[in-house]
């Protein structure tokens, strides 16, 4: 596994929208690696191919629950439920975060790393992160989309 250099904003790949998924093979699951090395070496809890390069219908994500790390690919929202208002904040993006309105409860429908179809309900933090990185592989940053952005506190001693 290699850690990948993250792309920062102003970047234009991370403006772009990502293509599909169609070769589930050794190339792909090295991709998918390299992502989660990338993502717990920031440290994050998630990370979308673009963020690191690549135009690919991917993100990798590990909300510290109960179910670690997850892989997704070519993922879609089939249900979406409610509202939230929560803060993000983005590997791609360092120093700021902003608070950003996303559906409260949703389901995702994707591919693992075989190409297998799977769905996962996610509600609250957890739905957050995966609208955030679904964000990604359209080319929108949470910074589109917040109601407000702000500087993070440099130290303490502000």
């Amino acid at each position: 596994m290699g850690i990948r250099i993250i792309v920062k904003d102003p970047d234009p790949i991370l403006k772009k929208v990502c293509k599909p998924v169609t070769k589930f093979n050794a190339n792909l699951h090295k991709l998918l690696d390299d992502m989660a090395a990338t993502m717990y070496d920031a440290p994050g809890v998630g990370l979308a191919a673009p963020q690191i390069g690549i135009l690919k219908r991917v993100f990798v994500m590990d909300a510290g629950d109960e179910n670690g790390l997850i892989e997704l690919i070519n993922p879609e929202i089939v249900e979406k439920e409610g509202e939230q208002l929560s803060q993000e904040g983005c590997l791609s993006i360092p120093g700021f975060f902003g608070d950003v309105r996303r559906f409260k409860t949703i389901k995702v429908k994707a591919q693992d790393r075989n190409g297998e179809t799977f769905f996962m309900d996610a509600e609250d933090y957890v739905a957050t992160i995966y609208q955030h990185e679904m964000d990604h592989l359209n080319g929108v940053l949470y910074t589109d989309i917040a109601e407000k952005v702000f500087r993070e506190k440099e130290s303490n001693n502000e």
